[in-house]
């Protein structure tokens, strides 16, 4: 084999390593601007799912105010007052499960359930509370209030005294 054959050869070889080089050194970078796009949609996800099971613990705690405030109402031994014993037992619950209202109301209503025997009486609470989403959400600047809703029916206890 000539000198000329061997070099041909040798330089053919480092050209294509050159070729090689080049074409994967035009791509470089590329992963680091695909992460750049798509890594804020990532963490706007991961960051819903977040908020929206905030939002649903705080309606689960709503609602266990309202069913520990219409259990308090059932087991009290006059009517009156029992407006503030309803408001009283519905603020513990949410005070102790970390709900902050912004604006809340509990109303209470009286009912009677016809049965065979004797009729039952009935107390209704409904918890209305406007939960600040920035309690909830991360972040800055979430000006909004999300409204829940808590409704408990439970049976007046004849036995309860009084």
């Amino acid at each position: 084999m000539s000198a000329r054959a061997r070099t041909a050869g040798w330089a053919g070889r480092l050209a294509a390593r050159r070729a090689a080089r080049s074409a994967h050194g035009r791509d470089a970078g590329g992963v680091a601007i695909e992460a750049a796009i798509v890594a804020p949609a990532v963490v706007a996800l991961i960051l819903a799912t977040v908020a929206a099971g905030r939002v649903q613990t705080a309606a689960g705690t709503v609602e266990s105010a309202a069913r520990s405030a219409a259990r308090t109402a059932s087991l009290a031994r006059s009517v009156d007052g029992m407006d503030d014993v309803v408001k009283k037992a519905a603020a513990d619950t949410m005070r102790q499960q970390g709900v902050a209202c912004r604006d809340w109301d509990a109303d209470v209503k009286h009912g009677e359930l016809v049965t065979h025997g004797a009729p039952l009486v009935t107390v209704e609470v409904t918890v209305v509370c406007e939960v600040p989403l920035n309690d909830l959400l991360p972040g800055p600047g979430m000006p909004w209030t999300k409204r829940l809703t808590g409704r408990f029916v439970s049976v007046v206890d004849r036995y309860r005294g009084g």
